[in-house]
Order: structure tokens, then sequence, then C-alpha cells
């Protein structure tokens, strides 16, 4: 077995990127309080063509070097804004036609591993702050909640960890 060399990956350059279909998946964090997380966040969101990436409250906007050091470039390809406040962000989201789905251990969550996303629908896929998660008040308005098994004694995954997690199956269950 040999390694891909970066012209054997044959990856689009930045512009045909930009210009290209996107997921109809959109990210939105909830106040993330580490600025790898973001730029994590950005990477993974650029390797799915996400369609854009809603930074809100407290989170870390780019440019910024610790961003950066995760990201590798991804915030020049990635679409995104920032919005002080989730909640508003949350209501024009939802008011544009997206499912809003908070990724969260809440009581009424499904599984990941139930849950069929459509590829007709578009998602603004809800991750929250490190510590406190989804906010209560974000959590009061989604259409839905997802939570990913977990069988080890920690009680939760890092949030770019659960990004990469749920796009991934998101990804193969809507097919694009």
């Amino acid at each position: 077995m040999q390694k891909l060399s970066m012209d054997q990956l044959n990856r689009t350059d930045l512009e045909t990127f930009k210009n290209q279909e996107k997921t109809g998946i959109t990210i939105v964090l909830d106040n993330v309080r580490s600025m790898h997380n973001v730029g994590s966040s950005f990477r993974t969101a650029d390797g799915f063509a996400i369609e854009q990436i809603f930074l809100c409250g407290i989170t870390a906007t780019p440019p910024h070097r610790e961003i950066e050091k995760t990201a590798l470039g991804a915030t020049q390809s990635v679409q995104w804004s920032y919005q002080k406040d989730s909640l508003q962000a949350i209501i024009a989201l939802k008011e544009q036609g997206y499912k809003i789905i908070a990724v969260e251990q809440a009581k009424g969550s499904i599984m990941l591993n139930n849950f069929e996303p459509l590829a007709t629908e578009k998602y603004a896929l809800v991750f929250g702050n490190e510590v406190n998660g989804v906010s209560e008040e974000i959590m009061g308005i989604i259409d839905a909640c997802i939570e990913i098994p977990q069988f080890g004694t920690k009680h939760s995954f890092n949030v770019s960890v659960t990004i990469g997690i749920v796009l991934w199956d998101f990804m193969t269950k809507m097919k694009f």
C-alpha cells in the first residue's frame, strides 16, 4: 500500500470550492470557547463541503493564529459569519427553512444512529459550549435533538470530534 501524494488526491482549488454546490448543512457554534475547536470545525466543514458556519456568542472568529493552527486555511474556503446572539441566529435560520437540530444529551433526544436526515431538507446543526452544552433558550426552539451513543466513562466527546462524527453520519445517510 502506498500513500497518495497531494497531486494524486486531486483536490479542488479554492475558487472552484467556493462555487461548488454545498451540502445544505449549516453548523452553528453556540458559545464554543476553544479556538482550536473552532479551527477544527472549519477544517471539518471544508472536508464535507458544508454550506456555512455561524460563530455565536463568545465563539472566536478568524483571523486568529490559534484558529488557523487547526483550520489549516479552511477559514478561507468555508463561508462563515458571526452573530453575538445565538438565539437570533437560530431564529433567522429557522425562518429560512432550516430544520434546527441540537446535538446534545437531553430528555427525548434521538440517538444519532436512529436519526434519518433527508437530502431534501436543509439542516442547522447546533453544537454547544464545551462545559455547558447548547443553551437552554435554544433547546426551547429546536426541531429535534440528536445524541451520539457512548459506551465509556466520560459523559461527552470533544465538540470538534462530535462535529466530525455527526457530519460523517449525515453525509453517509443523505448520500449527497
